[in-house]
């Protein structure tokens, strides 16, 4: 009887156990970035400025009216860079797209070379911050205003 009893609970809980796991690969998926879509007022300015600055991969789009550039940032998504805005609008640094590279100092001399400015989070001009973990992280705008921050992050 005890053997009988051991079975039962011993069989339970490896059923239980494939249950619950089964539910949690399949029930529960979480969603994929695919695309950040930016709204431009010069394309062709903004096109440049993204592949030359931050040396972002261009990709065939589907539309081929002119009006959209985009680019691929391997398996985390693409950018799409969308022609249309009329005017600049004031965006806050808090919202940003965020890019990482090997070295800091490596990127502001390409930043220099291309007259872009840079500040620190505080808005030090030719600063950067240096995160409670050690991250080196810059500031600055794209052509249209969007604020981008580009850090050493690993």
């Amino acid at each position: 009887m005890k053997i009988a009893f051991v079975a039962v609970a011993l069989f339970s809980c490896i059923l239980f156990t494939n249950r619950t796991s089964a539910q949690t690969k399949n029930n529960v998926t979480s969603a994929k970035l695919n695309h950040i879509a930016i709204y431009v007022t010069d394309l062709s300015k903004s096109e440049h400025f993204y592949e030359s600055l931050l040396k972002l991969t261009k990709i065939e789009e589907p539309f081929k009216d002119g009006k959209h550039v985009w680019f691929t940032l391997g398996a985390v998504g693409q950018v799409h860079l969308i022609q249309g805005i009329y005017s600049k609008i004031e965006h806050d640094k808090n919202e940003h797209l965020c890019f990482s590279v090997p070295s800091i100092p490596q990127f502001i001399k390409e930043l220099e070379k291309q007259k872009v400015t840079f500040t620190n989070w505080a808005g030090t001009a030719n600063e950067p911050t240096i995160r409670v973990d050690g991250v080196k992280q810059i500031y600055f705008q794209d052509p249209d205003g969007h604020w981008l921050e580009v850090n050493d992050a690993k």
